[in-house]
C-alpha cells in the first residue's frame, strides 16, 4: 500500500528508504508515461502540474480489474468516468476526449483484423458488414479538434458524429458524419445487410425521399464507406 500512496501509507520499516524511493519513483513514471502516450491531449491541455496530481490520485483510489499493463489506459478512463471529482475544475468536454483518445488506443492496439472484400464492386445486391474496427460515436463536443487552441466552453446546437476506424494498413483514422449517414453505418451492424435492404430501412427515416433519389444517395456512400474499409463485402 505504501508503494501505491506513499503519502498516506507508512513505509515498511525493514526496507532501505533509498530502495523504497527507487520502486516508488519506477512505479509512478511507468504509469504515467503509458498514460500519458495514449492521452497526449489530454495531458498538453492539462499542463503538468495538474496532470501529475491527477495520475498520483489514479494511482491512490483506483482499483484496476484488468492486471495486464496493456489494459491500464481503459482503466485510466474508468477513473475519469466515474470520479468526476477528479477532473473537477476542468473543462467539460475532457471526459468525452478522454474517451475519443482512448478509442484511438483501442483500434490501434486491437487484435481484430478487416475480413477481405469478396467482390470488387458494389451494387444494390451486395450483401455489407460494418467493420469489427469502426466503431460509431456520438459526442456532445468536437472532441476530434479541441487542442489548445480551440477549447470550447459550451457543446454546439448539434452533436458530433464521429466514425473512428482501423483500415487494411492499420492505420487509424476518424470521420466527422451527419446523421442520415451513421444511421446508415448502424444498419450494416451485426449480421450486415444488402444494400437495397438498408436503403429500403432508411426511407423509413426519410419519407420525403424517393426511391431513386436515395439510390443515388446511398449507394455512392456505401462504395466509399468499403473504400476505407468501414464496410467491407463478406462471402456467402
Amino acid at each position: 500500500m505504501h508503494l501505491r500512496d506513499p503519502v498516506s501509507e507508512p513505509a515498511p520499516a525493514d526496507i532501505e528508504p533509498r530502495r523504497l524511493q527507487i520502486y516508488r519513483d519506477l512505479i509512478y513514471r511507468n504509469i504515467e508515461s503509458f498514460i500519458r502516450k495514449g492521452f497526449p491531449v489530454l495531458h498538453t491541455l492539462m499542463g503538468d502540474q495538474h496532470w501529475n496530481v491527477l495520475i498520483r490520485q489514479f494511482i491512490v483510489e483506483h482499483r484496476c480489474e484488468s492486471p495486464y499493463f496493456r489494459d491500464i489506459a481503459g482503466e485510466f478512463l474508468s477513473f475519469i468516468e466515474h470520479c468526476p471529482a477528479a477532473v473537477d475544475g476542468q473543462p467539460e468536454f475532457v471526459p468525452e476526449l478522454a474517451h475519443y483518445e482512448w478509442v484511438e488506443l483501442a483500434l490501434d492496439t486491437a487484435g481484430q483484423s478487416i475480413p477481405d472484400n469478396h467482390h470488387d464492386e458494389v451494387t444494390e445486391q451486395s450483401f455489407c458488414q460494418l467493420s469489427p474496427l469502426a466503431w460509431l460515436l456520438r459526442y456532445q463536443y468536437p472532441v476530434h479538434r479541441i487542442r489548445p487552441d480551440f477549447q470550447p466552453t459550451e457543446p454546439p446546437a448539434e452533436p458530433t458524429l464521429l466514425a473512428v476506424y482501423r483500415d487494411r494498413t492499420d492505420r487509424v483514422r476518424f470521420l466527422e458524419i451527419n446523421a442520415v449517414t451513421a444511421r446508415l453505418i448502424a444498419l450494416f451492424d451485426g449480421q450486415g445487410m444488402v444494400v437495397s435492404d438498408a436503403m429500403v430501412s432508411l426511407s423509413m427515416a426519410l419519407p420525403d425521399w424517393d426511391r431513386d433519389r436515395l439510390m443515388a444517395f446511398g449507394l455512392p456512400l456505401v462504395c466509399d464507406l468499403v473504400a476505407r474499409d468501414i464496410l467491407y463485402l463478406p462471402g456467402p
